[in-house]
């Protein structure tokens, strides 16, 4: 995961892959000059949970390219060079103005010049931050004494053996770790922690200036992990499973889960529960080998499961010359490198993932028409999942600007997209009653389809005529007992509880099961900690205590 945000809109459900209702779109932009009006932190992301990597006066000027997809945080350049996410708080703009700002993602360059002006940045952060040990903002990280740059992580991150490769252990957001060098052909850097493990990170999970990363020497190889029994190192192996060796059709039922990490706890609560499958979702960046997904394919089979990967690009790019043919090669190269599944896009009728103006279920079509054909000549028993729309009620029917997802399917519908793939992409996470309901939602609307297991089924069933299988690609109950309350944006769930996230989950895995009409029930999801403006953690089956309440109600 690395989801679940919509630009320049307002969700009332949204994960880093997901979303139901929102307000109206506004005119983007890509470059707001602003200013500072209190003393204010500036993070290597959109969240509290990110990095601080400068702090600011009042006065300074900052000028702003985009915005995280929910609102909160935008992200700019201030004099001294610095870029960060602050959030909108602590600037002289309003809610509306940050919401003109397009929606990017934290990985996405930035171009535009620094402002001039301002005060110098503060001298200590503006807020207590954790117990961990002192470090330089990320535009002056200090040279390690034994070469390379000391610095930290900016959250936390698997390290692994190569890029893509087997995991080595999982860092702690803000671990100090010395940088040593960078891949040759890969945009992941390798790492040494305190006690001298030494693997591969993906450079946007390290705190790190354009400059920095650029001077780094190439290097490869050199993984190494001294196995000290350290807080970070990673857990035992789980016991063994019989490794999936090559793809085959897919039929029947079958049960999965969305994971941040397939590491020894999450593989042995996922047997727990009778999972068989894991999803992960893949942000494809132009210039990508499709090599770069083989250790995701290659760990999930050596673990015993089948893999679902999300492909999804940059929608900025959908629609420059040729990336559409590069997206659907990498496509082609993943079936080949052995995806069990590919779900083609991902919510392709909201303009967080599809260029606003041209979000179309034809133009969709189109793109899953070819990597259809793709995925099917490089491997033929590749399952082809259509990119699960964001249910929502919001849109009124289908435009340039976005669609509904009952509209949008019909849509599919009529363009032919049943020729074009195996099974049909559907999400559900805004349930807040038992999946056997199918009236009562205590919210507006509450006759709406996208609040029942049942409404959803039904609608996506209809929309086919029957003639493909569903694939939940995404299904989940969000709780937030053993956090802080929810953000005002999910409050609808305040009352659910993971006694009924268990339950419910159980029952809903039944339900599908005994349909008939589902092929591929992945929950949303396993292991997530992210807990803040998106509360993804609150849907995860383990608990921060670490219980797994809804792995023992599907083991029964």
């Amino acid at each position: 995961m690395q989801r679940v945000f919509l630009a320049a809109v307002l969700f009332v459900l949204g994960l880093s892959l997901s979303l139901t209702a929102y307000a109206a779109p506004v005119q983007q932009s890509s470059d707001l000059l602003a200013q500072f009006v209190t003393r204010a932190n500036m993070r290597a992301g959109g969240g509290v949970d990110w990095r601080i990597v400068g702090t600011y006066d009042a006065g300074t000027p900052i000028r702003l390219d985009g915005q995280a997809f929910e609102g909160s945080w935008v992200r700019g350049i201030v004099p001294d060079g610095t870029v960060g996410w602050v959030l909108v708080e602590s600037l002289n703009i309003s809610r509306e103005q940050a919401a003109s700002l397009r929606g990017i993602w934290v990985d996405e360059p930035f171009r535009l010049p620094a402002p001039g002006g301002g005060p110098a940045p503060a001298s200590a952060p503006a807020e207590p931050q954790a117990a961990v040990p002192a470090q330089a903002p990320a535009s002056a990280p200090v040279t390690a004494p034994a070469g390379g740059i000391a610095t930290t992580t900016a959250n936390g991150v698997n390290m692994r053996t190569e890029p893509n490769g087997a995991v080595i252990r999982t860092l702690r957001f803000s671990e100090a770790i010395t940088v040593d060098g960078k891949h040759p052909t890969a945009n992941w850097v390798r790492v040494i922690t305190a006690d001298g493990a030494r693997g591969w990170v993906a450079t946007d999970f390290v705190v790190l200036t354009p400059q920095q990363y650029t001077d780094l020497p190439v290097v490869e190889g050199g993984a190494v992990n001294p196995g000290s029994g350290s807080a970070s190192s990673a857990p035992p192996e789980a016991p063994p499973a019989a490794p999936v060796v090559n793809t085959a059709p897919v039929t029947g039922f079958n049960l999965g889960g969305h994971i941040k990490s397939l590491n020894a706890n999450t593989v042995a609560r996922m047997r727990q529960s009778g999972m068989t499958w894991v999803k992960r979702q893949w942000r494809y960046l132009r210039g990508q080998s499709s090599d770069s997904v083989g250790g995701i394919i290659d760990e999930a089979h050596a673990n015993g499961f089948r893999i679902l990967i999300g492909i999804v690009g940059l929608p900025g790019e959908l629609n420059q010359p040729g990336y559409i043919d590069d997206y659907v090669a990498f496509l082609a190269g993943a079936a080949a490198r052995g995806a069990d599944a590919i779900e083609v896009w991902n919510e392709p009728n909201i303009d967080r993932e599809w260029p606003a103006g041209s979000i179309s279920p034809a133009n969709y079509t189109n793109l899953l028409r070819r990597a259809y054909q793709a995925i099917k000549a490089a491997n033929p028993n590749t399952m082809v999942v259509s990119g699960a729309p964001a249910p929502t009620g919001f849109f009124g029917g289908c435009h340039g600007g976005g669609c509904d997802d009952d509209a949008f399917v019909r849509g599919m519908a009529a363009a032919g997209a049943a020729s074009y793939m195996d099974c049909l992409g559907i999400h559900y996470n805004e349930g807040i009653l038992s999946p056997d309901a199918t009236s009562g939602d205590p919210r507006g609307s509450s006759g709406h389809y996208t609040r029942y297991f049942w409404g959803m089924v039904n609608t996506y069933n209809r929309a086919f005529g029957g003639s493909r299988p569903l694939c939940f690609t995404e299904i989940g109950y969000l709780t937030s007992e053993g956090f802080p309350p929810l953000p005002s944006g999910f409050a609808w769930a305040g009352n659910v509880t993971v006694a009924q996230q268990a339950a419910w989950l159980s029952r809903a895995a039944t339900l599908a099961r005994n349909s008939g009409r589902v092929r591929l029930f992945i929950i949303w999801n396993v292991d997530f900690t992210e807990y803040g403006a998106d509360p993804m953690a609150g849907y995860a089956m383990i608990r921060p205590d670490g219980s797994c309440p809804a792995c023992e109600a599907l083991a029964r």
